[in-house]
């Protein structure tokens, strides 16, 4: 069940300080051994290869005109950097439209699976839909996937193990694309670099799968890898009722900052001239522009439960920033547990059978069978 919407304003926390992308916390309790796996669960896992593209952040299209002020929500700023931010995608009524499958694309006698495409703001998003065997409703997830040059993307991409898991354990799956990837529309430079339109995609993403007479519309959840952990981050504090429980492996950091340093500036500083010159500046120059790009100036917004997964060992995203994005949400009254893997990287191997079947529990309790 949702809790109660919070109407406390969120309070404008400092930025981090730089650190590279891996971030975690001390060992958590012991993981679970694959006994305690749901009567549902596999007795293996997916037969899909474990490896993952490496993954680090990319981002969205033009943010459409926000609504009027909200005084319930934090401002939106002045100029253009205030259109450019978490409070005016709050104000935002983002609309989707129905989900269309274009052709099958496999399964097995659990599931089946379709290439698929939806509408988001009028603009296309394609994506891989799995449907369970039976007649439903069933529980439904949306999956956002982490960094993939765009250039090498294909549909699907970037979390196939999860989504063949979770439809083996009866949930409805949509893995987005984004804009920018695969058959899904072009996305601007802002867009991709502030990964706002990216967190449009996902909020879309739910609104689409609502609209599925399959779909259970009171048992929705998100589970976002890497990059597209702060695309979860950033869905459940633009829209704190928008699902009933969030999961993010091995994510990228809470704060914008952090991800800009780790990636933006190194890899693309064409990209983050062009985002200073809209965002008013550098991060010194205007730091609020960059604290409200950062989901973890809204955390006390969040609603959904949340499960961290994150291992000792990731040299993309270091466990420390999960280790501070616990703290702060916890911090902020949010019901968030974070469960560290010793020795884990990035893309999880050894572990993930186990990761999975505590996020399947995780997934069962607070969703509902």
């Amino acid at each position: 069940m949702r809790r109660p919407r919070r109407t406390t304003l969120a309070a404008l926390l400092l930025l981090a300080p730089l650190v590279a992308c891996s971030g975690e916390e001390e060992p958590a309790e012991p993981d679970p051994s694959p006994s305690a796996t749901p009567s549902a669960a596999p007795s293996t896992p997916p037969s899909t290869p474990p490896s993952t593209p490496s993954e680090s952040p990319s981002g969205p299209t033009q943010p459409p005109t926000p609504t009027e002020q909200d005084e319930t929500l934090p401002p939106v700023a002045d100029g253009p950097a205030g259109k450019v931010s978490l409070p005016a995608l709050m104000r935002e009524d983002v609309e989707a439209g129905r989900i269309r499958r274009t052709s099958r694309i496999g399964g097995t006698d659990r599931w089946t699976g379709w290439a698929v495409t939806y509408t988001v703001d009028g603009a296309t998003v394609s994506g891989e839909l799995l449907v369970p065997a039976g007649r439903g409703p069933f529980p439904a997830l949306v999956l956002n996937h982490g960094y993939i040059d765009p250039a090498i993307y294909t549909l699907g991409r970037g979390m196939s193990r999860e989504q063949e898991w979770f439809a083996d354990n009866g949930f409805v799956v949509l893995h987005t694309d984004y804009r920018g990837h695969a058959g899904s529309d072009p996305v601007d430079d802002l867009g991709r670099e502030s990964r706002l339109t990216y967190t449009r995609d996902a909020i879309g993403a739910v609104e689409a799968l609502k609209k599925e007479r399959y779909v259970d519309d009171d048992r929705l959840g998100m589970v976002g890898r890497s990059m597209g952990g702060a695309v979860t981050y950033n869905a459940i504090v633009a829209q704190p009722d928008l699902v009933d429980a969030a999961v993010v492996f091995a994510p990228v950091s809470s704060a914008f900052v952090d991800n800009l340093r780790r990636w933006t500036i190194p890899e693309r500083p064409d990209a983050a001239q062009a985002l200073y010159g809209r965002l008013g500046g550098s991060p010194r120059e205007n730091p609020r522009a960059y604290r409200e790009l950062s989901a973890r100036t809204y955390f006390d917004r969040v609603e959904a439960p949340v499960l961290i997964l994150h291992g000792t060992s990731d040299d993309s995203c270091p466990v420390d920033w999960s280790r501070e994005t616990q703290r702060l949400l916890t911090e902020a009254g949010a019901d968030s547990t974070l469960q560290i893997y010793p020795g884990e990287e990035h893309a999880f191997g050894p572990r993930f059978a186990d990761s999975m079947t505590r996020t399947v529990r995780f997934l069962r309790a607070r969703l509902g069978d």
